[in-house]
């Protein structure tokens, strides 16, 4: 056996990452169009400011959190996969001088505020945009169970599942 396939063997590839996850964990999660006339935003509380920066040419995205004096950094990457309620994911939490060292990469950048909101039994996400998607709001839930989110109706034909920004 050669090196190289010597190495192919021991090696752990990205496809591999996606098809079975060791390292990563499955993500599952839905995302709705929120219309923020119906949503009583006064009651809205616990803001999170999110910074995201999608770094050009990959699948990273570099995230700064801030709520009240708490502040978080991280990287994260999501991988392609056939699965659409489940994609496996991968975040390394960062000190913020390594943030400020991947943030001088080209990127493109989205800001929001993220609210915690119960309805139905269930905790959501709510995102309002700024910047260039400043109106946009979403909602999105995350369970461990897929089959959960298909019997609550959390089904990708109802979601706005996918959002990446890409260059």
């Amino acid at each position: 056996m050669s090196t190289a396939e010597f190495l192919l063997k021991r090696m752990r590839l990205p496809v591999d990452e996606a098809a079975e996850p060791k390292y990563a964990h499955l993500e599952r999660e839905r995302r709705w169009l929120v219309d923020p006339d119906r949503l009583d935003i006064a009651s809205l509380e616990d803001p999170i400011t999110i910074h995201d920066r999608y770094i050009l040419g990959t699948r990273l995205r570099l995230r700064s959190m801030q709520s009240g004096r708490q502040s978080v950094w991280k990287l994260t990457r999501k991988y392609e996969c056939e699965d659409p309620l489940a994609r496996p994911i991968v975040t390394a939490y960062l000190t913020e001088e390594e943030y400020e060292t991947l943030a001088t990469l080209p990127a493109l950048d989205l800001r929001k505020v993220r609210h915690k909101v119960h309805n139905s039994g269930s905790d959501f996400s709510v995102d309002r945009f700024e910047g260039n998607l400043a109106g946009l709001w979403l909602a999105e839930i995350e369970l461990e169970d897929g089959d959960l989110l298909v019997a609550r109706g959390c089904q990708p034909r109802s979601a706005l599942s996918g959002f990446h920004p890409r260059p």
